[in-house]
């Protein structure tokens, strides 16, 4: 099974386009711009607690037959401020 590669930032509805190298993803496939992982959410998915990763980027030839997702995830209330856990 292919990652769905969602269209947006859950947190600020950021475009993010399947071979944007701004994706970050948990292993739930939450989706984030890079900025609202970092600055906003500390590299810790809001729903499930777990880390955010760069998604990988499909290549091209491989969207014919397993094209992105096209459904848009979006929190209404964005996303709020997490705090980072210390190892």
């Amino acid at each position: 099974m292919a990652l769905e590669l969602r269209p947006n930032c859950e947190c600020c509805d950021k475009d993010l386009a399947p071979e944007s190298r701004e994706a970050m993803i948990c292993t739930f496939e939450c989706t984030y711009c890079a900025d609202c992982a970092t600055n906003v959410l500390a590299g810790i998915c809001p729903n499930c607690s777990g880390e955010l990763v760069r998604r990988p980027v499909r290549p091209a030839a491989a969207l014919v037959n397993n094209p992105a997702s096209t459904i848009r995830v979006l929190k209404a209330e964005g996303c709020k401020p997490q705090i980072a856990l210390t190892a």
